[in-house]
């Protein structure tokens, strides 16, 4: 991967405020940045558990695109598990650091650098009055995706969110124009998926969980060929742009993980993104 030029830091965050928190449809208490947005996430990264994806005793997990770390909670939650949750944005870092020292039970290892091809540094955009929507890769929001994008999320928030079905399509313009207001742009390191392995003595990766906006094949790519056969099931959101999924899919095969399942989730049939769901035979 090619590094951008270094772009000025974002101020460092304070400490979390211990009553930015939100309760979700389950009654857990997580610490949050945006308790609509939280919500909405917790049932997105849910959908990842599903078409032979699971999480299993004893599993070592890898979250890329943690956010606040709700993934890394909900897996952590399955009796010995290990997972290690990357999130490169400082202010996104400290909430997902609180979220896995409160219910990790030491078993959440927050890593505040992102993933890629290679180790090395990238510009990231923030967006504090969107969190998730967060990107290294802001130019995939083309062609009015990101508006398509909010549109999703407003209709995914309808099933969280009963007021959300109120809110008239012809608003997510406007609505993304907000979310984006106030972005900052933050200097990240990076390291690969075998980097972290080797740095921790890791001898697999039972799942990884790929979901940082625009950077999934280069995560993948960063995987040694020695690494991918102890890598046993990943799902990945991909943005279907320039050969991307294809890419995604022909480098999953490749490495033996040859059970595929893609689908969009509801209310993003108009966007770009797939998920994609791939296992090994015998790990199913």
């Amino acid at each position: 991967m090619t590094e951008q030029r270094p772009a000025p830091r974002a101020a460092v965050p304070p400490a979390v405020d211990r009553h930015a928190t939100v309760r979700l449809d389950d009654g857990l208490e997580v610490f949050c940045l945006r308790k609509a947005e939280a919500r909405v996430l917790d049932h997105h990264v849910r959908g990842y558990l599903a078409n032979g994806i699971a999480v299993h005793e004893g599993d070592v997990v890898f979250d890329v695109g943690a956010n606040i770390g709700l993934f890394a909670v909900r897996a952590a939650a399955v009796a010995g598990v290990q997972v290690f949750a990357f999130e490169p944005i400082p202010a996104i870092c400290a909430v997902l650091q609180a979220n896995a020292t409160r219910h990790g039970d030491g078993r959440i290892t927050a890593l505040p650098y992102g993933v890629s091809d290679a180790p090395g540094r990238l510009q990231f955009s923030y967006f504090p009055n969107s969190p998730a929507l967060s990107t290294a890769h802001p130019e995939d929001w083309r062609d009015g995706d990101f508006e398509q994008a909010v549109k999703g999320n407003i209709a995914a928030s309808g099933e969280v969110m009963w007021f959300a079905k109120w809110v008239p399509g012809f608003l997510s313009g406007f609505i993304a124009r907000h979310l984006q207001r106030g972005r900052q742009e933050v200097d990240c390191e990076l390291r690969t998926v075998s980097q972290v392995m080797r740095e921790h003595g890791l001898e697999r990766v039972d799942l990884l969980k790929v979901d940082c906006e625009g950077a999934e094949l280069a995560v993948l790519e960063g995987i040694d060929d020695a690494h991918w056969p102890t890598i046993g099931r990943v799902v990945a959101e991909v943005h279907d742009l320039d050969g991307r999924l294809d890419a995604v899919r022909a480098l999953l095969r490749r490495h033996g993980l040859t059970e595929l399942v893609e689908e969009k989730e509801a209310g993003f049939e108009g966007t770009r993104l797939v998920n994609v769901y791939a296992s090994r035979p015998e790990r199913t």
